[in-house]
């Protein structure tokens, strides 16, 4: 017997789980132990004898092997006595007592008992026609065991050969007419009984003629016939339509609805969402189950004690409504999926509410809900934890440059790409081992696709490039010993032509810090002054949100970067001073100390000029003066002082 659970030296014993607070049983096989809990509910386990087996007086488990009776007789035995009157009410009993190959699907008497009262009182008051074909539509004409129960085949019942739907899930539970089977493979003389947790009616209407006699479901009804879907539920197979009731549809903006309902690519994939691509009764989910729909997209299909969720809400109204083609549970909620939705619904429900608020302040709404192919890129609501930034005219360019001018998907995306924003910039795209990056600014979270948008979360606002190395170099105060180093070296032309650089950019503070000779003889040396330059530029871009543990780069000069981070990035273990300072041609991060390749640490060297810096401190001084933005006091105070005082630093 499949159900017997072996213990030693206890024969014919078999595991019983039942629901602690609920009259559910499970009678556990190896296939179906469910780990003591059902439905997020505890199971208690007790142990009774496996069917046609009794216990003796005084011998461990149930070793006395009953003799066979006929099916009358075994409904008494398995705890259907109610059945067992019912067919003799109605003049079956002589049929199930007399020889032949019988199968029937007995309800329990529980099951009986939770009949409407108005159901029972019809059956009951027509015993000869009504109660003999309900019982008669419980059995099949032959002898049929579990293992013959095959998922998705029907059987056709004892009266007017109507089917049984039958589903016999991977979990070991098994349904007819998405009636749980409770104890199964009860062997009489002419047949076989399997006890089930409901009374179980014909099935005559497919999913499509379902939807359209149920008063509950007009809407969905007119939703299904502008779909073009009823060829769908009608035809022959095993669906799940998880039918929105018209409560359901009412509970949607208006707007949200009309759109929907008039855009019949947005109405498919809504429909096409509630509709799974197997039968699944409601008894035949005891844990949460991902489940793929028809759209493609899964569903959490679960349950919590009595009532079925979809994901982890209890928004089934009416669960097991049995179609010829599958099984309907009417549910009370609209399950809008992201195909069916405007950008500005995704980031609604998303955690990026800061940057939409931010877009719909800089006048961008139309964009986030009309039917333009576009891809957001909207920065995670962290990303704003150290303030939200005022929307002026600078702030609304930015924002228009987070809209990319076509519907994309990620996982498509090549290193190198070129999109271009409706500010009308190009953003380039960094593909990493682990991280996705759009200029200064990579992907945290999946897209989310919707009817004609993508949203892309991102770690934080990014910053298009607004020049060459060399560009940013000069426009930054912070730079102006390096630009004159850069162009006492030779290496300006490298700097401004296209490429993709990472540039380590030792601040005027790193020159400062650096001890008065090596500078000189630093200074005074275009080649090594050159090399040491080069160990600061890498020829591929890292932006920092690519930054893993640790990064190795080769330099221009030939010898390897470490990059690394530590709750802020360091290179060579020194913590950088800003990060990810774009440029077209490459990133810039602000160091405050000169790195030295471990070939260039400076030698005591005599025939250098006593002053060697002087010149390049006066081109950095001309510079200052061509561009005014430059002008740093501290600067201009030590050149007048070298000047009075050739020498000293």
């Amino acid at each position: 017997d499949h159900e017997r659970i072996k213990h030693e030296g206890v024969p014919n014993v078999c595991a019983v789980q039942k629901l602690i607070g609920t009259n559910r049983k499970y009678f556990t096989n190896c296939k179906q132990w469910y780990q003591r809990k059902i439905c997020g509910k505890s199971t208690v386990i007790s142990y009774e004898c496996c069917p046609g087996y009794e216990k003796v007086p005084g011998e461990k488990g149930c070793p006395a092997a009953l003799p066979l009776s006929n099916i009358y007789e075994t409904l008494g035995l398995v705890g259907s006595s109610t059945t067992q009157l019912y067919s003799d009410r109605s003049n079956l009993r002589p049929e199930i007592e007399a020889p032949g190959s019988f199968t029937i699907f007995a309800p329990s008497n529980l099951a009986w008992a939770s009949l409407p009262a108005e159901t029972l009182d019809s059956l009951v008051s027509n015993v000869n026609i009504e109660l003999l074909n309900a019982l008669r539509y419980h059995m099949v004409n032959r002898r049929v065991l579990t293992d013959d129960l095959k998922h998705g085949t029907s059987l056709p019942s004892m009266y007017q050969n109507l089917s049984l739907q039958i589903h016999h899930y991977p979990n070991g539970i098994v349904t007819v007419n998405c009636a749980r089977l409770l104890k199964a493979d009860h062997q009489a003389t002419n047949g076989v009984v399997h006890l089930i947790d409901k009374v179980i009616a014909t099935t005559t209407n497919n999913i499509q003629q379902i939807v359209e006699i149920e008063e509950s479901l007009e809407t969905l009804r007119a939703a299904v016939a502008a779909s073009g879907l009823n060829n769908l539920l009608e035809s022959n197979g095993q669906f799940t339509l998880l039918a929105p009731t018209n409560e359901a549809f009412e509970k949607i903006p208006q707007e949200t609805l009309n759109r929907i309902l008039g855009d019949p690519e947005a109405l498919r994939d809504l429909l096409n969402h509630h509709i799974l691509k197997s039968a699944m009764c409601a008894e035949a989910i005891i844990a949460g189950l991902a489940m793929e729909t028809l759209e493609g997209t899964t569903l959490e299909v679960g349950c919590s004690g009595e009532e079925l969720t979809l994901n982890g809400r209890p928004i089934i109204a009416n669960k097991d409504v049995v179609a010829t083609n599958g099984v309907v549970h009417f549910v009370n909620e609209l399950l809008i999926p992201d195909a069916a939705k405007t950008l500005f619904e995704l980031g609604q429900e998303s955690e990026v509410t800061t940057s939409i608020d931010l877009f719909r302040q800089a006048g961008l709404s139309s964009h986030l809900t009309g039917n333009e192919r576009l891809t957001l890129l909207a920065p995670v609501n962290t990303a704003f934890k150290d303030g939200i930034p005022r929307v002026d005219n600078n702030m609304k360019n930015l924002l228009r440059d987070h809209i990319v001018k076509d519907q994309l998907s990620s996982k498509y995306l090549y290193h190198g790409q070129k999109l271009e924003t409706l500010g009308g910039k190009e953003l380039r795209v960094f593909v990493y081992r682990n991280t996705l990056c759009i200029e200064n600014s990579c992907i945290a979270a999946h897209d989310k696709r919707g009817r004609f948008g993508t949203l892309f979360i991102m770690e934080k606002m990014l910053t298009p490039p607004m020049g060459t190395v060399m560009d940013m170099l000069k426009a930054d105060n912070r730079f102006s010993t390096l630009v004159a180093a850069i162009q006492s070296a030779g290496l300006t032309e490298t700097l401004n032509r296209p490429g993709t650089f990472t540039v380590f950019a030792p601040t005027n503070e790193a020159f400062r810090a650096m001890p008065r000779g090596e500078l000189n003889k630093l200074m005074g040396n275009a080649k090594e002054l050159s090399s040491v330059l080069k160990y600061h530029i890498t020829d591929e871009i890292l932006v920092s949100g690519a930054v893993g543990a640790l990064v190795r780069m080769k330099s221009m000069q030939g010898d390897k970067l470490e990059v690394s981070t530590v709750n802020v990035i360091q290179i060579n273990k020194e913590p950088v001073a800003e990060s990810d300072i774009m440029a077209t041609n490459g990133v810039i991060y602000a160091v405050n100390s000169v790195l030295q390749p471990q070939a260039s640490r400076p030698q005591e060297r005599g025939d250098e000029p006593a002053d060697p810096a002087l010149e390049i401190f006066k081109q950095a001084s001309a510079l200052s003066k061509v561009n005014k933005n430059l002008a740093c006091p501290w600067f201009s105070r030590l050149l007048a002082k070298m000047k009075g005082n050739p020498g000293t630093i």
